[in-house]
């Protein structure tokens, strides 16, 4: 028999992923064909164009147009929530063994579309291809673990006590209505699929809105999963700026419950208007300043690459990416100068290729970003790798900068509190794991942490101590990155998210519903 295909995730190894290449080559072959289409929204079932539209270029060569989206309106936006709103009551009372049942259909139909959906993600937010095939397999497994965490709460629904013979009391959780999903950039396929697919197991219809520059991916997920039979009704795709369209739906009267995730600032906005006339659930991811430390107790080998995949990784673009180290003094040198050594051999370029590891980042203004915290670096640190655009050649045509190492800042400084979202790393000296984790806690975030050492006691303290969701001890695939469906909840606390509860993990489906307890009182 022959072995199986081995489960791509983003901790996975070139060795790992080099069976695939050709497969990839063809569907990024294939998709050029698909280059400049014109692409609708679906309303109510029915493909919905536009006058008025948007472009999706690839962030590799911005003078490629992947595609165009409709920019939609305000009444656009009225009858999608109005068509899932009439269907709500029709998929709230399918069975949920029959919700199931069209999950993990969908789930199949991703994995038979792998490398169609990776190929599409490589052109339009300039992942690797580790990057890309991981998170389309990670969206099958998001659809697999919901819909076995439904079947093993046998519907949400449970016998309650009784202090009274008569009474039979139950438990059982309900549907809110229609909810209003907003993916980001980074992630347009897993952190769109996994909460529409948990809103959709819940009862509950989708109004979902994908980020512009990534639209592509958002509507082939939507196709997959109206495929596989989710019905049309109970799943709608609108596109469109976020003012005329994204902050119209979230404030939409009818929309039950909002999924956001992107900036903290935005997201706070979310958190803080949806809700007016009575409590409704809002959950938000909203990013992190994410710390690794280094003890001189650390295998040093293990932290460098850890920090190093953690850090560059999707050009840093990744609400979990480690972009700040705390190392210990005895090992300060040694560490530094292997992440040095180690940056120094990524390969960066278009993603098309390969052999690269790192991409570009996404837009322009994601390198303006980037060269407003080299040149602060530059006046008050050390840049010790990186630092610049990189406008070699082709390189030109897109949105690349090197990874970036600094140092010599002082542990207070803005560039170690502020989210940058790129490949940007700094580095600091402290004195004990005691300073470290005070210096890494000093934040408004709290989403990712990983720590390298050998010390087993250091480990406790540091899980003990840390304020963060996700946190990792020894993680040479990725210090504070990485999180996979079944295996680690991925849940923001303090300025990271709102729900307390993480996706990916076994709490994360209750979200989406609302608790009833029902009592029936039967004569003796």
């Amino acid at each position: 028999m022959a072995a199986a295909a081995p489960k791509i995730t983003y901790t996975a190894t070139p060795d790992q992923i080099a069976a695939m290449h050709d497969s990839i080559d063809a569907e990024l072959d294939a998709a050029e064909q698909a280059f400049n289409t014109r692409y609708p929204m679906i309303i109510n079932g029915e493909d919905r164009t536009s006058e008025k539209v948007f472009e999706v270029v690839a962030p590799a060569n911005v003078n490629l147009v992947l595609g165009f989206f409709p920019k939609g309106t305000q009444a656009d936006v009225d009858e999608a929530v109005a068509a899932a709103k009439a269907h709500y009551p029709t998929w709230a009372k399918k069975p949920w063994q029959e919700r199931v049942a069209i999950i993990r259909k969908a789930a199949e139909v991703v994995r038979e579309r792998k490398f169609r959906l990776t190929a599409i993600m490589i052109r339009e937010c300039g992942k690797s291809r580790t990057e890309a095939i991981g998170e389309v397999e990670e969206v099958a497994d998001l659809f697999d673990e919901y819909a076995n965490q439904l079947e093993a709460a046998d519907g949400y629904t449970l016998k309650m006590d009784s202090l009274d013979p008569r009474e039979q009391n139950v438990s059982v959780l309900k549907p809110f209505g229609v909810w209003a999903i907003l993916s980001p950039f980074n992630f347009p396929t897993a952190l769109a699929g996994g909460p529409i697919s948990a809103a959709l197991l819940a009862g509950n219809t989708v109004v979902f809105k994908p980020a512009s520059a990534t639209a592509i991916s958002g509507y082939e997920l939507v196709r997959a999963m109206h495929d596989a039979g989710v019905p049309v009704e109970a799943l709608q795709f609108v596109t469109g700026g976020g003012g005329e369209v994204g902050d119209y739906l979230v404030h939409h009267k009818d929309i039950g419950g909002v999924v956001f995730t992107g900036s903290k600032e935005v997201g706070m906005e979310v958190y803080t208007t949806f809700a007016k006339d009575f409590p409704k659930p809002v959950i938000t991811e909203m990013g992190g300043k994410n710390p690794a430390i280094v003890t001189k107790h650390a295998d040093l080998k293990k932290a460098i690459e850890g920090v190093a995949r953690s850090a560059f990784g999707f050009s840093g673009q990744k609400c979990s990416a480690c972009s700040r180290v705390y190392v210990a003094r005895e090992v300060y040198d040694e560490f530094i100068e292997g992440l040095v050594k180690r940056a120094d051999t990524m390969v960066i370029g278009d993603p098309t290729d390969k052999e690269v590891f790192v991409g570009p980042v996404i837009d322009e203004s994601a390198v303006a970003r980037f060269e407003e915290a080299a040149a602060l670096a530059a006046k008050d640190g050390h840049i010790r790798f990186g630092g610049n655009r990189i406008a070699d050649g082709d390189l030109a045509k897109g949105t690349f900068v090197a990874p970036t190492i600094v140092d010599g800042l002082p542990l207070d400084h803005e560039l170690f509190k502020r989210e940058l979202f790129l490949p940007f790393v700094v580095v600091g000296a402290v004195d004990s794991l005691e300073q470290a984790l005070q210096e890494a806690n000093d934040t408004e975030y709290g989403l990712t942490a990983g720590i390298f050492t050998e010390d087993e006691d250091e480990i406790e303290q540091f899980f003990d101590t840390i304020e963060a969701g996700v946190v990792y001890a020894n993680r040479a695939g990725g210090a504070t990155t990485g999180a996979w469906p079944s295996c680690q909840p991925f849940c923001g606390w303090k300025g990271s998210g709102s729900s307390g509860k993480g996706a990916l993990g076994h709490r994360y489906v209750p979200l989406f519903l609302r608790e009833q307890g029902r009592c029936v009182v039967v004569d003796a």
